[in-house]
């Protein structure tokens, strides 16, 4: 069974041969063995199953087995097989490989066939079939065929691959320290601001401006019932009271994901009077409550009306004390999430409550000022948004250059062919008579 997963070359350069892989390598596919003889403690063999220890160049041993069924050696490819399909690692151990990989062992130069493979990852993907799991068959990795280029080629296609690489490695190590200097920056734009640093000049470390003080959260809000609310119980929204229209239902995916108008859980009316010490209106404060805490979302004027869910608490504040953008700025700092990071109780996640947000302390200032600071901060992180997605394009553009590389290499254009070089052909019967040089 073939299957051309890659290209397909009209004009072969000198010397290559089109083979199989199953011709050049052997294939081992992976068997999970008996989940009782799995271990954390270093005991056998270390133990792969797919993608998820594929995270480093060489892959994170996350436990051991006792008793593997397939075994994968060092310089083995290892090639997940399911969910997802494709991703590609080297064996840097002896090891125990479950179903969900599949050992190619290619001893003349392991490397050149990984590479081939982080090309064909998203052909393989393809490939894959399924519903619950995406997975590839044994029949379609050892029909993969490939353009074999005699064996000295193979080491200067490879030799040159990780000299690109290695350039480009370092550019994007590059892109990834600004990507890390810009939220630093973010931060510390933010921590002026709060300092009021952005207006006053010779601000003394630890004082506030003149004209500023400290408040707490309901000095701030309308002098109104349930204007600082959590949501309901969670009994009080179960799914059978979902409707197809009404009343939105707002939680932390709008609020995490900054999008007022996603999802698509709403109530009726007669549940929203039930329900109406909950409700929001536009320019109402979100915050979110639990696993990603302290992320807020200011409602518009033309959000939906309706309520939250006990995963938020909503914040009406009094818009002539205080504006909702310089409160959204002022809750994301990193000085009021090192704040509530101390108080919030939680075992697997922090969690934020009502009780927390009323002791966390909120500068005051006029409300022309909060504008002009509002202002001030947008005009910086402006420039950082605009730098940030200059710097998203190029590692995205550095991926694209690593598969054209690739590319490249398995259409014999990377590197100059050597008239005095071993057509493939002599190395393939070298291969098939286990006589590997």
């Amino acid at each position: 069974m073939s299957s051309d997963i890659v290209y397909k070359m009209d004009d072969i350069p000198n010397g290559w041969e089109l083979t199989s892989i199953d011709s050049i390598a052997g294939i081992v596919m992976g068997q999970s063995p008996p989940s009782s003889t799995y271990n954390d403690y270093n005991e056998g063999l270390p133990f792969f199953q797919g993608k998820a220890e594929f995270s480093e160049l060489h892959p994170k041993v996350q436990k051991w087995c006792r008793s593997p069924l397939r075994i994968a050696l060092p310089g083995d490819i290892l090639l997940s097989v399911r969910a997802p399909v494709g991703a590609t690692n080297m064996a840097n151990v002896k090891c125990c490989i479950g179903r969900g990989l599949a050992a190619i062992r290619y001893p003349i130069n392991p490397k050149f066939l990984f590479y081939f493979f982080r090309l064909a990852e998203k052909k393989l993907d393809e490939r894959g079939t399924g519903t619950t799991f995406r997975a590839i068959s044994g029949d379609i990795v050892r029909g993969t065929r490939i353009f074999l280029p005699p064996l000295p080629e193979q080491h200067r296609i490879v030799a040159k691959i990780e000299e690109l690489f290695s350039s480009l490695d370092k550019g994007i190590e590059s892109l990834k320290t600004a990507q890390q200097q810009l939220k630093v920056y973010r931060q510390a734009v933010l921590k002026w601001a709060f300092e009021g640093r952005l207006t006053h000049e010779n601000v003394k470390d630890g004082e506030l401006p003149e004209g500023w003080r400290w408040v707490h959260v309901n000095d701030i809000i309308k002098k109104e019932k349930n204007s600082l609310k959590a949501g309901p119980f969670g009994s009080s929204l179960k799914k059978d009271v979902y409707v197809q229209y009404g009343y939105k239902v707002y939680g932390q995916e709008q609020v995490i994901k900054g999008d007022y108008t996603y999802g698509d859980y709403f109530i009726d009316e007669e549940k929203y009077e039930e329900l109406k010490s909950c409700k929001v209106e536009h320019g109402d404060v979100l915050i979110s409550l639990v696993g990603t805490v302290g992320k807020v979302l200011v409602l518009p004027e033309n959000s939906l009306p309706g309520i939250i869910n006990p995963r938020l608490i909503k914040v009406s504040l009094d818009k002539q004390k205080y504006m909702a953008i310089f409160f959204k700025y002022y809750f994301e700092s990193a000085k009021v999430k090192n704040y509530y990071s101390v108080e919030a109780q939680g075992t697997t996640m922090d969690v934020l409550n009502l009780n927390i947000i009323k002791t966390i302390p909120f500068p005051l200032m006029s409300i022309n000022e909060q504008s002009q600071i509002v202002s001030e901060i947008e005009s910086r992180l402006s420039v950082c948004d605009k730098i940030e997605e200059a710097i998203t394009q190029c590692l995205q553009q550095a991926e694209a250059l690593r598969q054209s590389i690739l590319k490249k290499a398995f259409e014999g254009k990377l590197v100059p062919q050597d008239p005095s070089d071993e057509p493939a052909s002599v190395l393939l019967e070298r291969i098939r008579k286990k006589i590997v040089t």
